[in-house]
């Protein structure tokens, strides 16, 4: 059987140096990411055994850590990277990752732009 379970931390913001511009570089801007991740855990939520389930704070720290406090020229590289790092944790089968940057360089009404990753263990690049 084929499970859909999930976890999802919304809306984590973060100012941070992201872009290609010169002054991207240099100053620091919001950004503000998702990371949800399925589950290859059988019986999710049949358990109430926390040493059974992922803890959400290492789900965070992930993204955190990665965000840091560098430079990153590309959203799509930082959610590569986030994506990759998720991987890592065994119960974890598949993950998607979205960056939303609201302060970009077009001209005209825009809320954000939005890069989203998705990445599971059967992809080559994961």
């Amino acid at each position: 059987m084929s499970t859909r379970d999930c976890i999802s931390l919304k809306g984590m913001r973060f100012h941070t140096r992201v872009g290609l511009l010169p002054h991207e570089e240099s100053v620091p801007q919001p950004l503000e990411l998702d990371l949800t991740v399925w589950l290859s855990l059988k019986n999710v939520g049949e358990t109430d055994s926390p040493s059974d389930l992922l803890d959400y704070r290492q789900l965070y720290e992930i993204v955190a850590d990665t965000v840091g406090h560098s430079h990153h020229r590309l959203l799509e590289a930082l959610c590569a990277k986030v994506a990759e790092r998720a991987l890592a944790f065994s119960m974890i089968r598949r993950v998607r990752v979205a960056a939303r940057k609201p302060h970009v360089p077009i001209e005209g009404p825009l809320d954000y732009v939005e890069v989203v990753i998705e990445r599971d263990r059967a992809d080559p690049g994961a």
